[in-house]
């Protein structure tokens, strides 16, 4: 089945793809006379302004697991996904304020290697690998296959020639350009990514009210689906034990999104590629923003379409096309690309270079990441100590290419997942409260020890298991498994630490003043405006 794609479509697509190709090689080119150096092409030269960082962090963020994956969950349980991306928006403050300023004092290229200042290289080189490994056979993997689910659904392409060439077009500027060539371009993929998400949303709005226009339809989805329009739901929601209420609030999501913003290479990498700590905290603020209007974009699309297709009235106006791969709970994640296909000719290519955009975008960005790691903690640390800028920049080359042929190799074994968003949450809570027990108790406890760091992490490990297989109906919602491992994570890094140290400081403690987290007043009036509308917007749909 294709989705009706005419010429004008294909237009507007190869445009795009030549835009973005352009754009990504033409800011990566070497200067006159200067070879690209590991600066130029993992830290972008440290020379982004606030609006690319922005920008960047919301195109690395937003990919198939969101367009795909978040208008699946959206189908399938309603608003109360939008807590993912509206919490983000705290949390970007939060990392702002308190965790920028000590990554970018300390002049970092990688997150691990902030653990080898603050801890030592073995648990740098532990974190290292587990990051590689969880890169390419989670994150690599699960876009590109999302990414080819909605090229096979839309276009009729076979899923294995979606995810290849998926995967060349990533490579065919991030490989060559680093850094630069990705966060160049994802002020482009930004502009394509909201554009055609609203399109998609006015489209599906505009058809639920018969032509009526966008408030007509939010109002007729509102009322046909009541049920999916709560923000905390109850215990009697089939979907609690994947959001379960309150404790989405103050709970386990804290676990997910602290852990992602603030210690996740391919987000924070960006951040410390800024002229500036106070650019940096601009870039942020700026994606904090873009963080709040993302569920128009996503979330309730999805919603609308659960509408559509239980309204019989909506359905055979539809026509033909209407019959054609329609999502179901069960296969929730065909929400989105259905509802491309019902797109008037041109816009069609839009919003399929706007997915194209969010999966591209991500694939990029975990790539150069990928290769930073590898290429800074792993190959110059153990490998070629000695080596030079142009041999390092080649190794990161060369690392991601082969990140990127594991990830195509894996991505088809993934099939047959349904609300892939939460499916890729839950699996990945396993192993990060550990880390960001490691992680905030390293930042901001200065009596935390090695030793304790690295049996905290390990540790995590089997209690997240013993929580996820352990029959106890309270601990059934993997957020709470999340929250719970966490804490007890922390309490082992705590006891530990103490019986090593018996209450002295670590020699590595990071010494923390008032002065370190001061921040601008335009950073602190953005946060307040942030908080306001996020408590309006818990009050309208609580």
């Amino acid at each position: 089945m294709t989705a009706g794609f005419e010429m004008w479509d294909y237009v507007v697509f190869i445009a795009y793809a030549i835009l973005i190709l352009g754009v990504g090689l033409w800011v990566s080119r070497d200067k006159d006379g200067h070879q690209k150096n590991a600066e130029d092409y993992f830290l972008a030269s440290k020379s982004l302004p606030w609006w690319a960082i922005g920008t960047s962090l919301i195109a690395a963020n937003i990919s198939a697991e969101q367009f795909i994956g978040m208008s699946g969950s959206g189908f399938a349980l309603g608003i109360a996904i939008a807590s993912y991306e509206w919490m983000a928006a705290l949390t970007l403050i939060i990392v702002g304020k308190y965790f920028l300023p000590i990554f970018i004092e300390k002049g970092l290229y990688t997150i691990p290697e902030f653990v080898e200042k603050r801890f030592s290289t073995n648990l740098k080189t532990i974190l290292a690998v587990f990051w590689l490994a969880l890169y390419i056979f989670v994150n690599l993997a699960s876009v590109l296959y999302l990414g080819g689910l909605a090229i096979e659904t839309i276009m009729g392409v076979d899923m294995m020639y979606a995810i290849i060439g998926l995967a060349l077009f990533a490579a065919a500027y991030s490989l060559y350009g680093g850094l630069s060539a990705v966060a160049w371009t994802d002020v482009i993929q930004v502009v394509f990514l909201v554009l055609g998400g609203l399109i998609t949303t006015y489209l599906a709005l505009n058809t639920v009210s018969g032509g009526e226009g966008v408030f007509a339809g939010f109002s007729k989805v509102v009322e046909a689906a009541p049920e999916k329009f709560h923000m905390i739901l109850e215990e009697t929601n089939e979907n609690y034990v994947n959001l379960p209420g309150i404790w989405v609030l103050i709970g386990g999501l804290w676990v997910a999104n602290l852990y992602y913003w603030g210690f996740n290479q391919y987000i924070i990498q960006r951040t410390l590629a800024a002229k500036s700590l106070k650019e940096s905290q601009k870039g942020i603020l700026l994606a904090a923003f873009l963080k709040l209007i993302i569920p128009l974009v996503v979330v309730v699309p999805g919603i609308a379409a659960y509408v559509m297709v239980n309204d019989p009235s909506i359905m055979s106006n539809l026509g033909e096309a209407g019959m054609l791969n329609v999502p179901t709970t069960e296969q929730a994640d065909k929400a989105y690309p259905w509802l491309l296909q019902f797109l008037p000719t041109g816009l069609k290519g839009v919003a399929f270079a706007a997915l194209a955009a969010a999966i591209v975008s991500s694939l990029a960005s975990m790539l150069n990441s990928t290769s930073t790691i590898f290429t800074m903690d792993i190959y110059k640390q153990y490998i070629n100590k000695n080596a030079d800028d142009k041999t390092t920049v080649n190794v990161g080359r060369i690392s991601a290419a082969v990140a990127l042929i594991i990830a195509v190799i894996v991505a088809p074994l993934l099939g047959g997942i349904d609300q892939a968003f939460q499916f890729i949450q839950e699996y990945t809570g396993i192993v990060s409260p550990g880390i960001l027990a490691v992680f905030i108790l390293g930042l901001f406890w200065k009596k935390t020890t090695n030793n304790a760091a690295i049996w905290g992490a390990i540790l995590s490990i089997p209690i997240a298991l013993a929580l996820k297989f352990l029959p106890i109906p309270a601990f059934e919602p993997w957020m709470h498994q999340m929250g719970i491992t966490t804490v007890l994570s922390m309490l082992v890094i705590v006891v530990m630490s103490n019986m090593q140290n018996k209450g002295a400081d670590d020699p590595k403690g990071i010494p923390l003043t008032k002065e370190l987290f001061k921040t601008t007043p335009l950073f602190n009036i953005g946060s307040f405006a942030i908080m306001i509308i996020l408590t309006v917007l818990y009050g309208l749909f609580w």
